[in-house]
């Protein structure tokens, strides 16, 4: 059976996008994995083993075209107004709280961020199949 290990983006600015992703997600840095022409960085939390890579292709000035086929990552936390509140005092524009219902259901409670490149992240509150 396959086991999702990672998800991949591009980014402009590698001091950038860590401080952003540290300050938003508290994710770390793994491992940073430099090449020719390109380095690797892989960041995750303490509690899980899934990781974001982040793609840093040295020398590249423009920004990246996000095209209008990626959607989001998504995350899960346990109290969604502390990490909207607490995202806001680091500076990190946190979009509104938003309700989803499906068949007269409560189904998800989440908001968005975008990181320095454009990339969303949903944060959703951990309940039902987001638990």
């Amino acid at each position: 059976m396959a086991k999702l290990i990672h998800s991949m983006i591009r980014v402009l600015d590698e001091a950038r996008s860590l401080d952003f992703y540290r300050r938003a997600f508290g994710l770390e840095v793994k491992d940073r994995l430099a090449f020719d022409g390109f380095t690797l960085i892989y960041l995750r939390t303490p509690e899980n083993s899934f990781e974001l890579e982040l793609t840093v292709n040295h020398g590249r000035t423009e920004p990246y075209e996000l095209g209008n086929g990626y959607g989001h990552l998504a995350v899960s936390v346990e109290d969604l107004d502390a990490e909207h509140a607490r995202m806001a005092k680091a500076g990190i524009e946190a979009g509104p709280i938003r309700d989803m219902a499906h068949d007269g259901r409560p189904m998800a409670r989440f908001f968005f961020v975008t990181d320095p490149d454009g990339y969303k992240t949903e944060v959703l509150q951990r309940f039902g199949r987001f638990d």
